[in-house]
């Protein structure tokens, strides 16, 4: 027994003698490794501050205005050649500016190379309806191929938010203005542009579309398959919970990034809840609803009802994913399908889908193919059109004779098309969220100004409702939708986007 137990205190001793050897071991690691620990922590601080350095040479040798009594405004808009509703308010925002200071030299940051000067200005006036008071310099970016989501078919928001890095630098390095003006919502690039530019350089944003919601992190969390959730990630628990994780860590570096912004500007009520309550700087930021030329749609004559022969449901929109056109192509077969089985006095012959778009480049052109495929196997090919980059001339006569407007975006930041069509005296479908939800779409004196919609079904219904109501009815949603598309007018943008830009233009001045 005393033997067993002297064993046992000697294991014991050996075991404490281990363990301090051990220990003494670590100790002796651990002073040989703090040493290169501080040495890799001290590389890192030094290799920021030459990275930032850099920066701030090449903002410092990029050319620049040397006029002190002109202002040089930069507008960061890669994609200033397509024909969508941003292209309209960065068009506006520079005729805006350019009649109110006739001491400030617009330049843009494009990536439409194959573009010159007065040609993408003749292509603005066709498209928009826009004619400037005086020439715009364009700084042509050769990196903006970084930008396109297709290239990151994982870690899109990540990985583009980092490109857009790149991209900017290629922007201040080629000209560093004495306002930059981010038009497309590209915040990632905010810091670097502060870094080249320095505090004398202002940046303000019109931001449409928040980069990452609590929308989008409800349908992850929910695992809902959705065009920026995959079904394999919707059908995992830990891939949810990941990227559920990933867009969280994301959300706080949006908000850190966007708070760089001197001012900021977002385009809808939508909106303005989204980016007030990630980016926490309701004293910078500002509601200004985007310019829509609903001059030429409201003068126009709203033609009898009985009078237009083929009841034309007209879209739109650019023929991007998110726009959902595939469910405006299912509802609408649905809607042929009602028609016939109810009867009544319109034939399903009669009625035509007319889907307006503009496309981008060659993955919006595949897009449109297959839709166009998607019409075939529904059986409705012959009774929808397609226009694709249709000028503006041949829009407004395309709208005096259609019936009903139709918009299927889920949480559409704003909605410029919904205005469009509501001022041209359409019946509008619109999709029950966002901005056609909160601002467009809304009571004006008691009556309603469109309906709204959600799925393929009610899509269907609210369509059928449209082309059958009552004459009394008819009328009266026309001329409300008609009189509450003026708050959007391109005066009332002009008036609020420079009252916004007094303060930022007379501190650039200075």
């Amino acid at each position: 027994m005393i033997t067993m137990l002297e064993e046992t205190l000697e294991l014991c001793k050996e075991s404490i003698e281990l363990m301090f050897a051990e220990m003494d071991l670590m100790i002796r690691i651990l002073v040989l490794l703090i040493p290169l620990i501080l040495l890799e922590l001290l590389l890192l601080v030094i290799g920021v501050f030459l990275f930032f350095g850099l920066l701030r040479l090449l903002g410092m040798l990029a050319e620049h205005n040397n006029d002190s009594s002109r202002v040089s405004v930069g507008f960061f808009h890669p994609y200033s050649g397509a024909g969508g509703g941003g292209e309209r308010v960065l068009w506006c925002a520079i005729r805006t500016l350019q009649n109110k200071y006739q001491t400030v030299d617009v330049i843009i940051y494009t990536g439409d190379s194959s573009l010159s000067q007065d040609e993408l200005q003749l292509h603005v006036h066709d498209r928009f309806n826009i004619t400037l008071p005086r020439s715009v310099r364009l700084i042509h970016l050769h990196t903006r191929l970084l930008l396109e989501a297709k290239n990151y078919p994982r870690l899109t928001l990540l990985l583009q938010a980092l490109a857009s890095n790149i991209v900017a630098c290629e922007a201040v390095a080629k000209y560093r203005p004495d306002v930059f003006i981010d038009t497309m919502g590209y915040s990632f690039m905010y810091p670097v542009v502060k870094a080249m530019t320095g505090s004398s350089v202002k940046i303000a944003c019109y931001i449409h579309y928040p980069i990452i919601s609590t929308d989008m992190l409800s349908v992850v969390e929910g695992r809902e398959e959705a065009h920026n959730n995959a079904g394999f990630i919707a059908d995992s628990g830990v891939l949810s919970a990941c990227k559920s994780c990933y867009y969280r860590q994301f959300s706080r570096a949006y908000g850190w990034v966007g708070r760089k912004a001197d001012l900021i500007m977002v385009n809808s009520t939508w909106t303005n809840g989204h980016i007030s309550s990630i980016w926490n700087v309701a004293d910078r930021t500002k509601l200004v609803f985007p310019s829509c030329d609903i001059s030429k749609f409201t003068s126009l004559d709203i033609l009898p009802y009985e009078e237009k022969l083929i009841k034309k449901i007209v879209s739109i929109g650019q023929f991007r994913p998110e726009k959902d056109h595939a469910l405006q192509l299912r509802s609408f077969k649905r809607l042929l399908e009602l028609v016939s089985e109810r009867g009544g006095d319109i034939d399903s012959v009669e009625v035509q889908l007319v889907l307006v778009g503009g496309v981008r480049g060659p993955q919006d052109e595949d897009r449109v193919k297959q839709l166009q495929n998607l019409a075939v196997e529904l059986g409705i090919q012959t009774q929808v059109e397609w226009r694709v980059n249709m000028p503006f001339s041949q829009l407004t006569e395309l709208l005096q004779e259609s019936c009903v407007g139709l918009h299927t975006m889920w949480n559409e930041h704003f909605g410029i098309s919904v205005v469009e069509m509501q001022a041209a005296g359409l019946i509008t479908v619109a999709h029950d969220s966002g901005g056609p939800k909160m601002d467009i779409v809304t009571p004006h004196k008691g009556n309603l100004t469109g309906l709204l919609a959600s799925d393929l079904e009610s899509y269907a219904e609210s369509m059928y409702t449209a082309l059958t109501m009552c004459d009394e009815d008819r009328e009266t949603m026309q001329q409300a939708a008609v009189e509450s598309s003026l708050r959007f007018t391109d005066e009332n943008f002009e008036r609020e986007f420079g009252q916004c830009f007094n303060e930022v233009m007379i501190g650039s001045a200075q």
